[in-house]
């Protein structure tokens, strides 16, 4: 597609994906009563606010918790980061008194929430519900890359459509900075550094691709340090956990990386590298700061004036009001004294409004030297087209988790950069897009597929040790999503339970690393659906993860190296509910991508007679599945169900040849 028919069909999709999360969001409040909505883990009820005072860059922190303060949080979706929705009692969550604010903070007793501005009184009231919410900053964003992709030089937009080929330039032997990369991430990095235009660095589960993404970065870093070239470093993400694992790789080789974005959404042992944190030492956010608190002791005493409001003002101007009073005339009927009000209000708001400005303008100056110092600059894509780094050109951008971002999203940080890399799996699942519109106009695939699509090896290296899974683990996945190119490290290969806990008395069951328990002809094993959802439940599987993880407890294994996901959220609050067990992980697929455990169990769900198996289809989510676990993986379904896609058809056949194959019978594993 030409630039014109390229701008036209993504602003299309991104409009249309906006008004489905929108919509679905607000349905919900609209069709589920508040308690509905807190038994899917999307609201809190009956809670109240008290203030916590200033946090970082200024934000103003309200702690909340249930009325009676002995009772803990419901589990629910809402987490550090995430855009809430407060309402006042006796309102509706849509009704335009209510208030938004970001998570700071969450215990299992209390969340914490940051608001910008001071936030309204009923926010330190009783009977308070707080809603997840939609943020539509991200949306605006990827409008505004896509109008600014029509401003870009022709060849920068042939190069990107794919109508023309990348540059590489000719570099010469390197030290490398991390001595125990591999062949293959080596080769990506030199590459990398290579590349004029963009380059791709595949990373299968394990193979460490932020590891590889550092090493480019690192390498970058040096250059400037010896006097080379001095290059501008944007590392940016979709995702807050995946910015944060950069800086976290970045701060450990010496590197100053800043960190730009809500500092509600880094985690607590990076605050340090972030924005909000390090302005606090500036000299300028110190006098800004002071001129802040002198604003709002003005405003307190603005209380005590006559408010210019409709009823006084009766259509005069500002100027107006000031000019009678400096006359001591009246018009209009309105009383001379309160003519000298609402001049005094008004002085005192023009006051404000220097202050605030004045405070505002040393703030920007502290924040433009902070980013002009930084080596490295990391945030998410989404935070890259914020007013804080606008103006900002970058020489080189390095994206991770490039395959699960959306085109426009990623063209955010492209778009800001001479140069990118990016790092992803498309083996693995993509954005998830809720329009299926949307889904249909390819709205999920990545601009690293569609890249690797039109170019294929001339831009990508795929990187080839795995340093997770036991070898029995990756077996499957590595013959069927990457043609038997992976090679388990020597560390991982024969690693099982037994070396974690070798006083444990396993059995051989419990050790064999790959398990596939099936339920096949047991009606205590069929899937259900709940009334009024979409999803999927299936209460024998539930039963019997807990039995297989009270029997893991008991041997020795640690809660916290323990992971149940399942591709049905109905099916993750059910197992919730089955097993509280403190540093437990009970996730979606889709949620715990990116992640890994010694054990993971994964529940599949899906048992009818019709071979339906919904979207376990798409072969990324069980690609997803299975790739998790570093020692034992345990998989809980129907054959005769799976069976019906022939990929399930071979794993379980894997399963038996490698004797990790039960029938279940009852509660009992046969």
């Amino acid at each position: 597609m030409n630039e014109n028919e390229y701008i036209r069909h993504f602003t299309e999709l991104v409009y249309l994906e906006r008004e489905e999360q929108m919509r679905l969001h607000e349905e919900e409040m609209r069709r589920l009563s508040g308690r509905e909505r807190e038994e899917k883990g999307r609201a809190l009820l009956r809670m109240k606010g008290k203030s916590q005072g200033l946090g970082l860059g200024g934000k103003h922190l309200v702690r909340f918790r249930k009325q009676n303060s002995a009772i803990t949080l419901p589990e629910s979706e809402i987490e550090v980061g995430d855009l809430v929705l407060v309402s006042k009692p006796g309102t509706n969550p849509w009704d335009e008194v209510n208030t938004t604010g970001t998570v700071a903070e969450k215990t299992s007793y209390s969340i914490t929430v940051a608001f910008d501005e001071v936030p309204p009184g009923f926010v330190f009231r009783k009977d308070l519900r707080i809603d997840l919410f939609v943020n539509d900053i991200t949306f605006q964003r990827m409008i505004e890359a896509l109008k600014k992709f029509k401003r870009m030089p022709r060849w920068r937009k042939d190069k990107l459509l794919g109508n023309a080929a990348p540059d590489f330039e000719k570099i010469g032997e390197i030290e490398f900075l991390n001595a125990e990369l591999n062949d293959s991430q080596r080769e990506a990095v030199l590459r990398s550094l290579a590349a004029r235009d963009f380059f791709l660095i595949h990373g299968p589960p394990g193979t460490g691709k932020t590891i590889t993404c550092v090493e480019v970065i690192a390498q970058l870093v040096k250059r400037g340090r010896g006097g080379e070239k001095s290059y501008k470093i944007l590392a940016a993400a979709d995702s807050n956990v995946a910015v944060d694992n950069l800086v976290e790789r970045l701060d450990k080789i010496g590197v100053n990386a800043v960190r730009i974005g809500h500092p509600a959404r880094v985690i607590p042992s990076l605050r340090r590298r972030s924005l909000d944190y390090l302005i606090q030492a500036e000299p300028e956010y110190l006098k800004a700061q002071k001129l802040r608190e002198k604003a709002y002791e003005i405003k307190e005493r603005m209380k005590g004036f006559v408010t210019p409001e409709m009823r006084w003002r009766r259509g005069l101007s500002d100027d107006a009001i000031m000019k009678l009073a400096s006359e001591g005339k009246t018009t209009r009927g309105i009383p001379k004294h309160k003519i000298a009000g609402m001049r005094k209000w008004l002085d005192l708001k023009r006051g404000i409004d220097k202050l605030f400005g004045e405070a505002r303008e040393l703030e920007e100056r502290a924040v433009k030297r902070i980013i002009q110092e930084a080596e490295v600059i990391c945030a998410t894509n989404s935070t890259v087209g914020s007013e804080i780094l606008k103006g900002t050109k970058f020489d080189f951008a390095v994206i991770d988790e490039a395959t699960q971002s959306t085109e426009p999203s990623t063209l955010i940080p492209v778009l800001n950069t001479q140069r990118f890399i990016m790092a992803g799996d498309h083996k693995q699942l993509p954005p998830t897009i809720l329009n299926e519109d949307a889904a249909r106009g390819n709205l999920s695939k990545s601009l690293f597929e569609r890249l690797l699509e039109r170019h294929g090896d001339k831009i990508r290296v795929m990187l080839a040790v795995q340093y997770r899974m036991n070898e029995e683990i990756a077996e499957f996945p590595n013959k069927e999503f990457y043609d038997g190119k992976l090679t388990a490290d020597e560390s991982v290969k024969g690693h099982n339970l037994l070396d974690l806990l070798p006083e444990s008395k396993f059995a051989d069951e419990d050790v064999k690393p790959l398990l596939f328990i099936d339920t096949r002809g047991s009606e205590m094993f069929k899937e259900r659906t709940r009334r009024g959802s979409t999803s999927k439940e299936n209460a024998g599987e539930a039963k019997l993860v807990e039995k297989i993880v009270v029997k893991l407890l008991s041997l020795g294994v640690k809660p916290e190296d323990i992971a149940i996901i399942s591709p049905y959220e109905d099916q993750v609050a059910l197992i919730r509910k089955e097993l509280r067990v403190e540093g437990l992980e009970i996730k979606t697929v889709d949620g715990f991508q990116g992640r890994e455990k010694e054990v993971v169990i994964v529940s599949f769900v899906r048992s009818n007679k019709s071979g339906d198996i919904g979207f376990l289809r798409d072969l990324r989510r069980l690609n997803v599945s299975i790739t998790r676990a570093k020692r034992k993986l345990v998989l809980i379904g129907d054959s005769n169900t799976l069976e019906s896609e022939g990929c399930y058809k071979r794993l379980v056949a894997l399963a038996k040849e490698r004797g990790g194959y039960k029938r279940v019978g009852g509660w009992l594993i046969k």
